[in-house]
């Protein structure tokens, strides 16, 4: 049974067993990850006295791996048997993880970096391998519905990871919240084993010069699409924009508000709240509206919102704002998910998901860098205001494709 004909006679989607076995390892693994990066933030911050630089390394070792593996990542995970590679992947991180707990245990404290740095570079050969079973095995007209769900589990942990986290390590100390990183990684390895057996074939045998031809082949592929060329522009603005926004919130909060940066919790809760309020919204919607829309509101809304809370001394206007924003911003998700699976053919998922995701993190990566600098020259309005303008940028981005249909994957050939 090919997957059209699976998908005219498609079950509720939270019957699919499929879909069923990834959210149930999400939810472990986001608890695991949760935990692990509150641990690590509040053990260095404690160890080093607030040193902004060893602080700042968490990112490093979270964000790095993403610019060097996320191509590699993708292309391999093209090549290899999905469930096998995704189940692989949790049980290294755990074995890693307790090689770690071992080095910190008998004194070197700074192996909590190695903690974070082996899980991101597993997570780029995990991650695309998901997004390939994800194609395969939820019917097209799900696929939305199916992000929908789970941008929403990304915001219940927005919310209650902070709490979890920070609960955990100063109940347990490090060493046991490291130590259930390595058990919920065990836990998802297991709950994986329930995935349909693999049915896609290796894309591609090794071979000398084979893996360049591979990895050459996901640029072309995105070139070649004007639709995952346009992603690819939006990825680039959307990531400088959050960037810049994420970086200087802090200041949002001390400067325009007059609060202590305790306050900050507070922003980050509701728009928690509303990121899981709106993906329950986009998840009864979705299927109504195309992808390329739904990108569009969330980059025009998030330009209005951004500008708005740059220049607001009011806390509830603030709230209200970033509440807004939360509300909207999972269609950002939704629609970029939802396009990278439907105008990507099933055997190279995983090089575009490969090409575009390191775009976003790049750019945001170097806009964080630049906040300080910019925050010297600058007012809060004014970069607040450029980063609305990226965003309203984006929305502009996707005008041209807004009428592009979907490819019909299975009767076309891949291209290269």
């Amino acid at each position: 049974m090919n997957r059209h004909e699976k998908s005219s006679n498609a079950p509720s989607l939270l019957r699919n067993r499929f879909l069923q076995t990834i959210l149930l390892s999400s939810v472990l693994l986001q608890i695991g990850i949760w935990v692990r990066n509150f641990a690590i933030l509040l053990y260095v911050a404690e160890k080093t006295n607030n040193d902004p630089y060893a602080i700042s390394l968490i990112s490093v070792a979270e964000f790095a791996p993403i610019f060097v593996f996320s191509f590699i990542g993708g292309t391999f995970a093209d090549r290899w048997k999905p469930k096998r590679t995704m189940i692989w992947c949790d049980l290294l991180s755990a074995v890693s993880v307790f090689a770690v707990l071992l080095t910190i245990h008998f004194g070197s404290w700074h192996s909590v970096y190695l903690v974070a740095f082996i899980s991101a570079i597993l997570s780029q050969f995990s991650q695309p391998s998901s997004m390939r079973l994800f194609k395969y095995h939820v019917p097209e007209e799900q696929l939305q519905q199916g992000m929908a769900l789970f941008q929403s589990l990304m915001a219940i942990f927005m919310v209650l990871g902070p709490m979890l986290g920070t609960f955990v390590y100063s109940t347990f100390g490090l060493e046991t919240s490291i130590a259930i990183m390595g058990v919920v990684f065990l836990l998802s390895a297991l709950v994986l084993i329930r995935l349909p057996e693999d049915h896609l074939k290796p894309q591609t045998t090794a071979g000398k010069g084979q893996f360049r031809k591979d990895f050459n082949e996901g640029f072309r592929y995105v070139w070649h699409s004007q639709v995952l060329r346009m992603l690819g522009l939006a990825f680039i603005l959307a990531g400088l924009a959050v960037g810049v926004a994420q970086a200087l919130n802090l200041f949002i909060v001390t400067e325009r508000l007059g609060k202590s940066k305790e306050f900050l919790q507070y922003l980050l809760m509701v728009n928690g709240a509303a990121m899981l309020i709106g993906g329950g919204i986009v998840a009864v919607f979705a299927k109504r509206v195309p992808p390329q829309l739904l990108l569009a509101i969330g980059m025009l809304a998030g330009a209005i919102c951004t500008v708005i809370v740059g220049y607001s001394t009011s806390v509830p206007l603030t709230l209200t704002v970033q509440f807004l924003n939360g509300l909207v911003f999972p269609c950002i998700h939704i629609g970029i998910s939802t396009m990278i699976l439907k105008w990507s053919h099933s055997s190279i998922v995983g090089r575009v998901n490969g090409v575009l995701n390191p775009m976003f993190v790049g750019m945001m990566v170097i806009s964080m860098s630049f906040a300080g600098a910019l925050k010297d020259a600058f007012s809060l309005g004014t970069i607040y205001s450029g980063a609305g303008l990226l965003f309203f940028l984006g929305a502009l981005v996707m005008v041209p494709i807004m009428n592009q249909k979907a490819p019909d994957h299975s009767h076309v050939a891949q291209e290269a």
